[in-house]
């Protein structure tokens, strides 16, 4: 019954099957390891794009990072929703590898409307030499609470940043997820709708620690690369990041340890609904819940053991009555078994 992230599940048998046959004899490092050759053409495949610039980094906050800087400016400022993970969760390091500034966009259910960002693209760039520039547009799909942006909505927002000359960057932390909860494919979901450039992650669906950073216009790679190496994000033994890799993509591993995980939070939702004090927070799209429950139910549901995170309010003490947010995400290894379990301690 761990629902805290994600981050938390073990990797894919596959995944450490390819570690190992990866660790024999001897393979040049910093990328020119030949199973790199091979993930880079399967990415490219996969997004249809055969002249994308695939790397590797180890993090998310890594691949985030070094893609925005790629894009932006030192006096650029770059626009998000207020709950992009690149503004909750990775402190400040956008900020840091770019030296630009993040510009909160008002968003819907995690998700910048067209309207928001132009208005906040029309304020920006007003104050000549004396103010901020105009810079990439980040998108984070999954969304921090649970939502995805569709395709449409990805255009529109990218149709909007093309009317100010800027770049689209998609934070896909949880792409596989989206992907496989839109039906779409990779091309549809980035470079068919407008974005330049897309972290697409592996971490948080079955990889031990391995990020794929694809930048669709290649006249950008080589300030990537630079940057990368700068930053401290060029692994010398770079194999083992390549041979997670391409474990994930050889027979759409990664779709089934999707498919899986977002199997998973349809249960768990199902079950949530059907339970009389619980309150979904936001409609569930791929494998993340944000639920209200009253306190005599977490303080149920943790004596029996079961993990997750919730948000304010201390579970262990206080009105039993208070009703306390928690947010629940599934991950490939997630059984139904431990979802039904979670449930019947909610219902006693």
């Amino acid at each position: 019954m761990y629902f805290a992230s994600d981050n938390a599940g073990p990797a894919h048998p596959k995944v450490l099957e390819a570690l190992v046959a990866a660790n024999t004899g001897y393979a040049m490092g910093y990328g020119a390891d030949p199973i790199m050759e091979e993930v880079r053409q399967m990415v490219r495949d996969m997004f249809e794009a055969p002249d994308a610039a695939v790397y590797l980094t180890a993090t998310g906050t890594a691949a985030n990072a070094i893609l925005l800087a790629t894009l932006a400016n030192p006096w650029d400022t770059i626009f998000c929703a207020p709950m992009a993970h690149i503004q909750e969760d990775e402190c400040n390091a956008p900020e840091f590898y770019s030296n630009a500034k993040l510009t909160l966009v008002p968003a819907v259910d995690a998700k910048m409307t067209p309207d928001a960002l132009r208005a906040a693209m029309l304020a920006e760039q007003t104050r000549g030499v004396h103010g901020p520039q105009r810079g990439p547009v980040s998108i984070t799909q999954v969304t921090e609470k649970g939502t995805i942006h569709t395709v449409d909505e990805i255009r529109a927002l990218s149709d909007v940043a093309r009317e100010f000359g800027s770049k689209v960057h998609l934070d896909g932390a949880r792409f596989c997820n989206a992907l496989v909860a839109l039906g779409c494919t990779a091309a549809e979901m980035t470079w068919k709708a407008g974005v330049d450039v897309v972290s697409f992650g592996g971490t948080k669906n079955g990889l031990m620690g391995v990020e794929a950073c694809v930048i669709f216009d290649p006249k950008l790679a080589w300030e990537f690369e630079l940057r990368r190496k700068r930053g401290g994000h060029l692994f010398s033994k770079h194999r083992f990041l390549s041979a997670q890799m391409k474990a994930y993509l050889t027979g759409d591993l990664w779709r089934e340890m999707a498919i899986s995980a977002n199997a998973s939070c349809t249960r768990l939702a199902e079950g949530l609904r059907g339970h009389n004090t619980a309150e979904l927070l936001y409609e569930p799209q791929a494998n993340m819940i944000f639920v209200n429950l009253p306190r005599r139910d977490h303080q149920r549901l943790m004596a029996a053991g079961a993990v997750y995170y919730t948000m304010g309010g201390d579970p262990a003490t206080g009105d039993p009555d208070e009703m306390i947010p928690a947010r629940l995400v599934t991950d490939w290894s997630m059984t139904n078994e431990g979802v039904d379990q979670f449930l019947q301690i909610l219902r006693a």
